[in-house]
């Protein structure tokens, strides 16, 4: 922050801080709803699979919509790299760059195409607009390393001062297997951006362009303020925590470790990992920051403003090359797996620190199923992508929450009439898992199991967790069940794929989430709601509860 900002800043009552933070909230919040209602995928209008934040003119977070927290890991790379490959003295009002790439465009993984565009206010820079949407394409791939997965695209130019530039977007199009969804998810990404550039120029012109961005600075400092008042609350000292990360695409259990170190109003949290693996199971160290931002933020004040701000406090750090911080050509397209699992691995290091304010382990995973095919009415491609909730970890004073996406995904279930709709497949049951949350005083959320019928011949390939571990409960809960995918007559899984003839069908089980507390003090009249609702069988009541009917 320059000097003469720092001084505005310090100026500025906190009134006019709190209505133009507001201002800016209300911003991404629009240009979120924009991009959902302008788009063509169901990955993006039906399970909102999309982010929209504004960043200052240096990269910084300023906000970002209460969308999805991974999301982040893409956003804070973007406008760096756009600054390091492209001189801001030739930027003009209506440029806008698109990237996606982990490496060289400061991605997460392929799929989420992000869209930049700098906000320009008397012929400068003053800040940018920058949404995310997850192209569900890149179908039917590899996973070795990343070359296999999809197309990677540094930050390059999509329109030049207002032109679109449409080589490139040709080329983006060619390497993909949808394009038209493509192309009409794109459109309303610059939709989406076009009412972020007009709703910030409209607010300098309404309080004038330094007061706007003093303000914005000021709201760093604040979030940073808050953020080391939350850790200083919290006792001094080292929490490690261990768990196990048992993907699907690798037939071993791999080991993971945080040690989270609270020293006055600082956190560092140091984890270990095993090295990076030829699967996509890898996670980038932004993805990294994001994780570890989103659910420190959650559990030390949830009321924090999720900017840069925050981060100032927090040291995080992996070894690179290892799979929780990968190096080039390191696959990452199922980087959100081990996401989910260092999500639960910061909870259980913190449930140490601050007991009483911590949830049990959800289902730890994101439930993936991709399809492929080709439609018998023209033979074009058709590519469909969904995930799943599952259990939510018991909270100390509630159960869980059933068949819920958590942490760092927080999309939706697809509905089954939008699926139906588009895509050659049924769905034969769509339900909660009997038995899958973990017992305890307190309830751990349940699993989903969705059962697919394929209607024309297509591929499939399955992303999940926890099929041999299980999620952890706190304060003496019971852990919650496995995933799994079961299969019917004449299916069968290689690895984590199949080829589905028309007519057959599998299904996917999501795990259930950790109980809190003993079982014991549930109590019989809540021990036999669960049995009459469905929730827990009779015979795992008496079991577990010692429930006497």
């Amino acid at each position: 922050m320059s000097h003469a900002l720092a001084q505005a800043a310090a100026a500025l009552d906190p009134i006019t801080i709190e209505v133009i933070g507001a201002s800016l909230s209300s911003i991404v919040e629009e240009t979120g709803e924009a991009l959902i209602r302008a788009s063509y995928s169901t990955n993006i209008k039906e399970r909102r699979d999309c982010s929209t934040a504004l960043f200052n003119a240096a990269g910084d977070t300023l906000c970002q919509a209460e969308h999805i927290p991974i999301h982040l890991g893409s956003f804070i790379g973007i406008v760096p790299h756009i600054m390091r490959r492209h001189q801001v003295e030739d930027m003009r009002p209506g440029d806008v760059f698109v990237g996606n790439d982990a490496y060289e465009g400061g991605g997460t993984h392929l799929p989420d195409i992000v869209l930049a565009e700098p906000i320009f206010v008397d012929g400068r820079i003053v800040a940018w607009t920058v949404n995310l949407a997850h192209h569900s394409d890149f179908a039917d791939r590899g996973h070795a390393h990343i070359y296999q997965e999809g197309l990677r695209i540094p930050p390059v130019r999509l329109y030049r001062a207002g032109v679109l530039q449409e080589d490139v977007q040709n080329l983006i199009l060619l390497n993909c297997q949808v394009p038209r969804e493509r192309l009409s998810d794109l459109r309303a990404q610059m939709a989406a951006n076009r009412v972020g550039v007009q709703r910030f120029q409209a607010l300098c012109a309404k309080y004038g362009t330094g007061t706007v961005l003093a303000a914005a600075e000021a709201l760093l400092d604040y979030a940073e303020r808050k953020m080391r008042a939350g850790i200083a609350a919290l006792p001094d000292g080292t929490w490690r925590f261990e768990d196990v990360f048992d993907p699907i695409d690798i037939p071993e259990t791999l080991p993971l470790a945080v040690e989270v170190t609270i020293a006055g109003d600082t956190m560092a949290l140091n984890f270990e990992a095993p090295d990076q693996r030829r699967a996509g199971i890898n996670m980038t160290y932004t993805a990294l920051l994001a994780t570890a931002y989103y659910m420190v933020k959650s559990v030390v004040d949830p009321t924090i403003l999720p900017n840069a701000g925050l981060a100032r406090p927090l040291t995080v750090t992996a070894r690179q090359g290892s799979i929780l911080n990968c190096v080039h050509p390191a696959a990452v397209n199922g980087r959100l797996a081990a996401c989910q699992r260092v999500s639960d691995l910061i909870l259980g290091a913190l449930a140490q620190a601050a007991p009483g304010r911590v949830t049990a382990c959800s289902n730890s995973v994101c439930t993936v199923a991709s399809f492929i095919g080709s439609r018998k009415s023209d033979g074009a491609l058709w590519v469909y992508l969904e995930t799943m909730g599952g259990g939510g970890g018991a909270r100390p004073g509630k159960d869980g929450l059933d068949g819920v996406h958590v942490h760092t995904t927080n999309t939706s279930n697809l509905p089954v009439e939008a699926l139906e709709i588009e895509y050659p497949l049924t769905l034969l049951r769509y339900e909660l898992v009997r038995d899958s949350g973990g017992d305890g005083r307190h309830r751990g959320g349940m699993g989903l199991r969705r059962v697919y019928r394929a209607d024309e011949d297509c591929m499939v390939r399955v992303d999940i967790g926890r099929l041999r571990s299980r999620s952890w409960g706190l304060q003496g809960g019971g852990p919650g069940g496995h995933g799994a995918i079961e299969c019917g007559p004449g299916v069968s899984f290689t690895g984590s794929t199949a080829t589905l003839k028309a007519g057959q069908w599998f299904a996917i089980v999501s795990p259930g989430a950790g109980g809190y507390g003993p079982a014991a003090e549930r109590g019989p009249v809540a021990v036999a709601r669960d049995v009459a609702e469905g929730v827990i069988s009779a015979g795992h009541a008496r079991d577990s509860y010692a429930y006497q009917a």
